[in-house]
Order: structure tokens, then sequence, then C-alpha cells
């Protein structure tokens, strides 16, 4: 498992990070993510103040996962009646 030294730049301050190699471009992209997000919101409210702008990228996010987990949810629940549905017809058949 290597690791790599990597710095992000986040809202203008560098962050010295140590990642394993598979993960650089996960992390890189997040950075990234971010940093469009803060971008946004500076635009769209005329925000200047980091901490601010971070909070409100912070809850934005936190809201994200939430809906994401929410609808990984009701996904592993439709496909646990597919597959409970399935194996009543596999079971009918074979009687």
């Amino acid at each position: 498992m290597e690791e790599l030294s990597i710095k992000i730049k986040i809202a203008e301050r560098e962050y010295p990070m140590k990642v394993r190699a598979e993960e650089e471009e996960r992390v890189r992209k997040a950075g990234k993510i971010l940093n469009d997000k803060i971008r946004s919101y500076r635009e769209q409210f005329g925000i200047d103040d980091k901490q601010d702008l971070l909070a409100m990228v912070a809850f934005d996010s936190m809201v994200d996962k939430i809906k994401a987990e929410e609808e990984h949810g009701h996904t592993g629940d439709s496909v646990q009646e597919k597959i409970e549905h399935l194996n009543n017809l596999v079971s009918k058949s074979l009687q």
C-alpha cells in the first residue's frame, strides 16, 4: 500500500496530506468539487467570508449525503422485494 504526499488547495489554503495511491484521484476530485461549490456560492450570494462559504458547502454536502443514503436504502428495499418475488416464483414452479 503506497502512500503519496500531496497538497490539496481548498478555499485558497493548502492542506498537505498523505493518501493511498489508489485514492489520489478521488481526493483531488473532492477538492475540486469543494472549490467549485465555494465559487458557486460566492457568485450566487455575493459572500466573501470563507468560514460562511465553507459552512454552506459542508451543509450542502451533508444534505446530498443523506439524500444518497436514503435513495440507496430505498433501492435496497426494492431489490430485496424483487429477490423475494423471484424466490416465490421459483418455489411455485418447483412444486
